[in-house]
């Protein structure tokens, strides 16, 4: 039950980035999310057999990440 509800979580995120059509920062923002709900996933259910808490978790800060290294290129002209 638990891996069926990592594998779930990761084909979720896998679906949700396929999104065409985005700005650059919505790419680094869902790309952030995606990695890091995936990492997140893994970690949480290695350490506390809770992924989707863990994906949960690891999509927040993946998020804000990719926004900060958006703000980051966009601030250095890139």
């Amino acid at each position: 039950m638990k891996t069926r509800n990592l594998v779930l979580a990761c084909f979720l995120v896998v679906g949700i980035t396929g999104c065409a059509n985005m700005s650059s920062g919505e790419q680094r923002t869902l790309s952030g999310a995606g990695i890091g709900a995936a990492a997140g996933a893994l970690v949480g259910q290695l350490a506390v057999g809770r992924p989707l808490t863990g994906a949960a978790v690891g999509a927040a800060a993946g998020a804000a990440g990719g926004w900060l290294y958006d703000r980051h290129e966009k601030s250095e002209g890139n």
